[in-house]
This record gives C-alpha cells, sequence and structure tokens, in this order.
C-alpha cells in the first residue's frame, strides 16, 4: 500500500492536475467521397438508389441507407462485410459496434465492384446488396451527401418482406382484389410503387447525416 507520507523533495513537485493526453480516434475519416448503390433484393422491378456519401462509419451510413431507401428506421438492423457482422451492440446478437469502423476502414483501395450486404427488419428481413463503385478525394462540407439515381417506391413497413410484398401489391394494385380496401386503409392512401425522386432522397439523406453527428 503506498504510504501518504511525503518526502523532502516534494516539495519541488507541482500540484496541478495532470492534463489527459489526447488518443488518436479510432474513427479519424479520411477526405474520401464514396459513391455506392444499394439495391433491395428478391424484387424485381428492382428497388435501387445510387448514392454518394464522405467517409462516415457505418452507423452513419445506415441512417444514409434508410433516408435514401425510404425505410423509417423502426426496426434492428446489420451490416455483413466479409463474414463479420456489424450494428448496435447487441449481447445476444454479437454485433460489432458499427459507430467504430469507417467505410475507409471497411473498403478496400482500388476495390472497386467491393460488396457487402445491409439487412433492415430481422422479422421482414430486407437484405439491401451494397456495391461500392468508386471515391475520390474532396473539399466538400462534411455534411454532404447526395441520392444520384434510383427506381421505385421503397416498400411500406411491415409489409412482410419479399414476398408479403407481391401480395401487397397485388391486391394494392387491383381495386378488385379481396383486400384492396384494407390494406388502402392499412396504408392511409393510396400507394405507388413507381414513385421516386432523387431530390426528395437526397434530402431526406442530408437531414439524416446533420442529425447522427
Amino acid at each position: 500500500m503506498p504510504s501518504n507520507k511525503r518526502s523532502h523533495n516534494d516539495k519541488q513537485i507541482s500540484h496541478e492536475p495532470k492534463k489527459a493526453v489526447p488518443k488518436k480516434s479510432r474513427t479519424d475519416k479520411s477526405n474520401l467521397l464514396f459513391q455506392f448503390k444499394i439495391t433491395l433484393l428478391e424484387i424485381k422491378p428492382l428497388i435501387w438508389r445510387r448514392v454518394q456519401v464522405l467517409d462516415c462509419t457505418l452507423g452513419v451510413l445506415h441512417e444514409v441507407i434508410q433516408a435514401a431507401m425510404g425505410w423509417e428506421n423502426c426496426h434492428l438492423h446489420q451490416f455483413i462485410v466479409d463474414g463479420v457482422r456489424y450494428g448496435v451492440p447487441e449481447p445476444e446478437l454479437r454485433l460489432k459496434n458499427e459507430d467504430k469502423v469507417l467505410l475507409s476502414q471497411i473498403v478496400p483501395k482500388g476495390g472497386k465492384g467491393f460488396r457487402f450486404r445491409y439487412e433492415y427488419d430481422f422479422g421482414d428481413s430486407w437484405i439491401h446488396d451494397i456495391v461500392f463503385e468508386g471515391c475520390s478525394p474532396n473539399d466538400l462540407g462534411k455534411n454532404y451527401s447526395l441520392c444520384l439515381d434510383g427506381a421505385r417506391a421503397c416498400p411500406p413497413e411491415d409489409s412482410g418482406g419479399p414476398w408479403g410484398y407481391d401480395d401487397f401489391l397485388e391486391a394494392i394494385t387491383d381495386p378488385k382484389h379481396e383486400r384492396h380496401g384494407e390494406l388502402l386503409d392499412w396504408m392511409g392512401g393510396a400507394f405507388d410503387p413507381e414513385e421516386f425522386d432523387a431530390k426528395t432522397a437526397t434530402m431526406a439523406m442530408m437531414k439524416a447525416v446533420r442529425k447522427s453527428l
């Protein structure tokens, strides 16, 4: 046990509190702009988005995907990158912390065509294929994000996954279908599966990125 006694040399020691040595962040961002194509699997015609986003954590990319696609961010999710699963840390799910890894740490240099998966809603299991299409240095603002292009509306939340969505579309687009009225009421109005606007998606992405910083 250390002694509380002071030696005569202690008089020369400053008693000012020690300053903490700053540690280098494990999430120091690069100055790179990444471009991805995000495609919702098991649905035809394809539902997809092409987005650009500054280097960020997978946690921020989750917010970008939610906004670009049109999801409501009300279910669990995970990224699967080279067999490693990332998400919000949950002891039972054994996910690595998505807020501790950057895009620049998972995307290989010169790795155009590199792909990974994003799953949203473990019940409906919406699987998104994410393909890296390239990156470049940039001097734009840190909140920069952009939806360049895309096609078709996002399925409604809790519509039963890809197979349930097929049944939903059949009923919602056929006024004679026995569930047509029921599903219209559930949606709170009409649903256009072809509706998509890149500008609206961009605005949602920028809002999501600002909120997550």
